[in-house]
């Protein structure tokens, strides 16, 4: 029987981090501010911003320069502890 690889992904990797939250000025940069608590070097230039249809919330992306999957793994915790963060994918 062969062991299952701990992650399917290749590291260091881009990984695009989708978050979605309600639209509020600072949403973007909060997300940004969260996701570098674990990925110190992700740039500004690495974050793009989607408003919904209704303008009621904002998908925002983040491409992240992961190192390993046990750092995705606390960015995720961290996005969806936020009670700003309605989805994180």
């Amino acid at each position: 029987m062969s062991e299952r690889p701990e992650s399917l992904l290749e590291f260091p990797c881009d990984f695009p981090v989708k978050v979605f939250g309600t639209a509020e000025a600072d949403f973007a940069e909060t997300v940004l501010a969260m996701v570098r608590k674990h990925a110190p070097d992700t740039a500004e230039r690495s974050i793009s911003v989607r408003p919904s249809s209704g303008g009621k919330y904002s998908a925002v992306t983040v491409l992240v320069r992961a190192e390993s999957q046990a750092q995705l793994d606390a960015i995720y915790r961290e996005l969806t502890g936020s009670s700003r963060v309605k989805m994180a994918l």
